[in-house]
């Protein structure tokens, strides 16, 4: 007994001379030491990263209320952004929705026992979804735009307005451009950019609900191409049906989401001349498995070095690979069978794929292989959640812009100082110009 315990008393004494001598603590079984292998920024304590390694910017852009005439009204349904620069940012939305304060909770007998509106805890309105949410109606995927049964119901100049449907931000996001002149002719604009491999800047808008996309001059007064046949339908090579997204290769060739209603993606040179295109009709229902069958193809991103081109089957809930050269399928990966994944953006530092979702509210990295890396993102309407991401752009100063088509927005993150560079949506390519 006397041994036993003298044993034991020999060991509590050596540890408490190890911690003495070594100025360490024991760690106890169970207990693991401090780690900073997640944190967006290391070393940082408490906290969630709400907004990941970002900080996201106040009051931009600014609201659209400002703007004489403006006062009663807000964005609509924000489908698009780019960023050409920190001073040039481009948006694309659905009109413009009144302004409205959240209104306080009231029962809704009418509609069934126990309800109320607004929820506690989400947003109020989808400014995207909904019988007179943003015109023009005939959305989702699948829906016709020329079906007067699902056309726009709601009263124009007093449940939306058609105006400002294009619009350049500054970088203290005054709006500094507004091409109304094109707002007669967009249907339902879905997305914009800037290939990084034309010096002149040219600006590309595509429109689903037109099944064309249009190029402009970069100051927006001139059209100087219209790829598609706007006003009809189909699935070749001068038609598309409900385009969604672009992505361009070095050598100026680009490659089209096609999109709402199609099951394709079309490849096309330089200059716009059809090359090929890549696809069947996948089984309704978000059922399908096999490679090359798409239901809904929308975000689209190519990594310059390989040409392997990634696509969001989205109702299947999958990226899938294609050969850049050929349009055959390579590759694919799930994103989750509540993920409705958007956008896609492949960064210059091909640091990875990162994805933006819908539904799950994520902004998510994975490797060229699928291998999930990294994700941060929460729903809500508070400045820096997200309801409905749809697109994103980053600047030449690392700048992440996000646009949500439910949230009625337009986001503005800035990176966190000491941010792990690993968790930043890297900056675009920018071989033509800066």
């Amino acid at each position: 007994m006397h041994t036993k315990a003298a044993v034991a008393g020999a060991v509590v004494l050596g540890m408490l001379g190890g911690w003495l001598m070594t100025g360490t603590s024991v760690v106890l079984q169970g207990q693991a030491p401090p780690s900073a292998a997640f944190a967006a920024v290391a070393g940082d304590k408490g906290g969630l990263d709400i907004t990941g390694p970002y900080d996201v910017v106040a009051n931009w852009p600014k609201p659209l209320s400002a703007l004489p005439g403006h006062e009663n009204w807000t964005w609509g349904s924000v489908q698009g952004v780019f960023a050409e620069s920190p001073n040039r940012v481009y948006m694309v939305q659905r009109g413009e929705l009144p302004k409205m304060n959240r209104p306080p909770a009231r029962a809704i007998p009418d509609v069934g026992p126990s309800l109320s509106f607004p929820v506690g805890q989400a947003p109020f309105r989808n400014a995207s979804q909904g019988p007179t949410s943003s015109p023009p109606g005939a959305g989702g995927p699948g829906a016709d735009p020329d079906d007067p049964k699902q056309a726009w119901p709601g009263r124009m100049g007093i449940d939306a307005r058609w105006e400002h449907t294009i619009v350049v931000f500054n970088a203290a996001g005054d709006i500094v451009e507004s091409w109304t002149q094109w707002d007669t002719m967009m249907r339902r604009p879905h997305s914009v950019y800037v290939s990084p491999y034309d010096a002149q800047k040219y600006v590309w808008i595509v429109d689903d609900h037109s099944h064309a996309i249009f190029k402009f001059t970069n100051d927006g007064r001139q059209l100087v191409q219209t790829i598609g046949t706007p006003g009809k339908a189909g699935s070749d090579a001068s038609h598309f049906n409900r385009p969604t997204f672009m992505t361009w290769l070095p050598d100026g060739s680009f490659f089209v989401s096609d999109g709402y209603n199609g099951h394709r993606v079309a490849k096309f040179d330089r200059d716009g001349r059809f090359l090929w295109t890549s696809g069947e009709a996948g089984q309704p229902g978000g059922r399908e498995t096999r490679l090359g069958y798409f239901t809904t193809v929308h975000g689209i991103a190519v990594d310059p070095m390989t040409r392997r081109v990634y696509v969001s089957d989205r109702s299947n809930r999958r990226i899938q690979v294609l050969d850049g050269d050929s349009g055959a399928p390579i590759d694919q990966w799930p994103v989750g069978a509540q993920t409705n994944l958007q956008y896609l953006i492949i960064p210059a530092d091909r640091s990875g794929v990162w994805g933006f979702t819908d539904t799950t509210a994520k902004i998510a990295k994975w490797d060229f292989s699928g291998r999930l890396l990294y994700s941060w993102g929460v729903l809500g309407d508070f400045p820096g959640a997200f309801f409905n991401m749809h697109g994103a752009s980053v600047d030449q100063e690392g700048n992440l812009y996000v646009a949500e088509v439910g949230g009625g927005r337009l986001q503005k993150f800035r990176p966190r100082a000491g941010a792990n560079p690993a968790y930043l949506v890297g900056r675009p390519v920018y071989a033509a110009w800066k």
